[in-house]
């Protein structure tokens, strides 16, 4: 049983991992948002491939959060990956330590 727990406690790790880097991704993009950047800059085609179908998902779901001129999108996907991170990650990390 102890390689199906190694194997969920591994899995928990990468998930938080990514998790975090996509949290950072995301607010990268909305700060180097504010000071109208380049969009032919490679950095920034990256921040914006990586982020838009996340944030473009938000936004069709919640209209309402682009409120004159201000997407709050951001924000939403950063208070849904900290969910995500509180919750599910610690749920397999939780499950992996009972397994053991």
């Amino acid at each position: 049983m102890f390689i199906v727990a190694n194997f969920i406690s591994s899995l928990a790790y990468i998930l938080s991992v990514i998790l975090t880097i996509y949290y950072w991704l995301i607010i990268i993009r909305a700060l180097i948002s504010w000071v109208n950047p380049d969009p032919f800059n490679p950095l920034v085609q990256f921040l914006v491939q990586a982020t838009e179908p996340f944030l473009r998902f938000i936004r069709k779901l919640l209209p309402f959060l682009v409120v004159g001129g201000i997407d709050l999108s951001p924000l939403v996907a950063i208070m849904i990956i900290i969910f995500l991170k509180s919750f599910l990650v610690a749920t397999l990390s939780e499950l992996a330590f009972r397994l053991h």
